[in-house]
């Protein structure tokens, strides 16, 4: 089958097509509107919310695609300005080497600091981005020779950072300030800042003392609603000529609280286990759940390996509530043996940091579904 024909129509973790996306046609619709005025977007929501996914959608019509080139870079992993300039650089020239355009033919002119990182195929002839991070040694002047290159464009770029909050943890002094100027000054793009973080993201441009304040128009996202999702997820397995109850879609979603990737995921397991001319069973969730969490075990084992003992008393802690409030209560601490306030603090804090676990209205809770009923039932 081809890539726009899986074999397992629940994708998880990249975008193949319309065809699989549920949903999220006002969203989308939101996206087009400011971009098309003009508008820089913050698109700011919890991890595994679909984020990404809808990005990916929005690159994706027809008008968007005909009209403008589209960037996504993805900075969650990086630590630094130098980081941030290469990823930036590599999806450019990536996006762009398969189109024939003199704009693509000027990339090695004008942002020469990047020349020492290409290479000539040997089969092809063709340059080949081969770049490490020690090659960039000046990442300010770079970041010039990036921003001059999308200025002379011959059609408007929309260029996604996703995790755009990250910035803020880099070590250089005055990232956002440097950026802000840079986006400022560019005339031929629209940008979309995406990010989890949302105490950091609101931060960044809602308050007057950052270089980004009101800069943006934002947006949050909501899960998927369940009655939609289900009609979607009821399509999938009657074309693939199987069968599948609303109700097990739905037991699903309020399972994960209607966080897109979780849902997913359970249902691609769910997918994978009947067969065609079959029909999905509600016991068959709680096999989905054993399966997936087995595949992550080892991961999990490795996260925790990495904590101190503190960290993983109260990680745990927290896993065994579900969504646990007032955890440096003497009830809550005395329930699960954390010892004092202050020592509970410091390892939410470094929890929090770690994007372990998320706290929403003075709720905590262990940020990976999985994890959380790892920790809590097998651990």
């Amino acid at each position: 089958m081809s890539d726009l024909y899986p074999r397992n129509p629940f994708v998880v973790g990249k975008y193949v097509s319309d065809n699989y996306f549920c949903d999220r046609v006002k969203e989308t619709e939101f996206l087009r509107k400011q971009i098309l005025n003009g508008r820089d977007v913050a698109l700011i929501s919890p991890r595994r919310m679909g984020k990404s996914g809808l990005i990916q959608h929005f690159f994706n019509q027809s008008s968007i695609r005909e009209e403008y080139y589209v960037f996504f870079v993805d900075i969650y992993s990086t630590t630094s300005l130098a980081e941030f300039v290469y990823l930036f650089g590599k999806e450019i020239y990536e996006q762009l080497k398969p189109q024939k355009t003199q704009w693509k033919e000027k990339f090695f002119q004008v942002i020469s600091s990047f020349r020492v990182g290409f290479k000539l195929d040997a089969m092809s002839g063709a340059p080949s981005f081969d770049l490490g991070l020690g090659d960039i040694h000046a990442p300010q002047s770079t970041l010039d020779e990036i921003f001059n290159y999308i200025d002379e464009a011959d059609k408007p770029c929309i260029i996604a950072i996703d995790e755009f909050q990250q910035i803020g943890e880099y070590p250089e002094k005055n990232v956002e300030a440097l950026l802000r100027t840079q986006i400022q000054r560019c005339k031929k793009a629209q940008f979309i800042f995406s990010g989890s973080k949302r105490h950091l993201m609101n931060n960044m441009f809602n308050s007057p003392s950052k270089p980004f304040y009101q800069s943006v128009i934002s947006m949050g996202l909501d899960p998927i609603p369940m009655d939609e999702y289900a009609k979607f997820a009821l399509r999938m397995f009657e074309q693939r000529g199987k069968g599948l109850d609303v109700d097990i879609v739905n037991a699903v979603w309020r399972q994960f609280d209607g966080y897109t990737w979780y849902v997913q995921m359970v249902m691609n397991e769910l997918f994978s286990m009947t067969e065609k001319g079959s029909q999905c069973d509600k016991t068959m969730i709680a096999d989905a759940y054993a399966n997936i969490i087995h595949v992550q075990e080892s991961s999990y084992k490795n996260i925790l390996s990495q904590l101190a003992p503190r960290q993983k008393v109260v990680l745990q802690a927290i896993a065994k509530e579900g969504n646990a409030c007032n955890i440096t209560s003497a009830k809550f601490i005395g329930k699960y043996n954390l010892g004092t306030a202050s020592s509970v603090q410091a390892a939410v804090k470094s929890l929090v940091n770690n994007d372990l676990i998320t706290v929403e209205n003075g709720i905590y809770r262990v940020s990976d579904y999985f994890f959380s009923t790892w920790l809590a039932k097998d651990y």
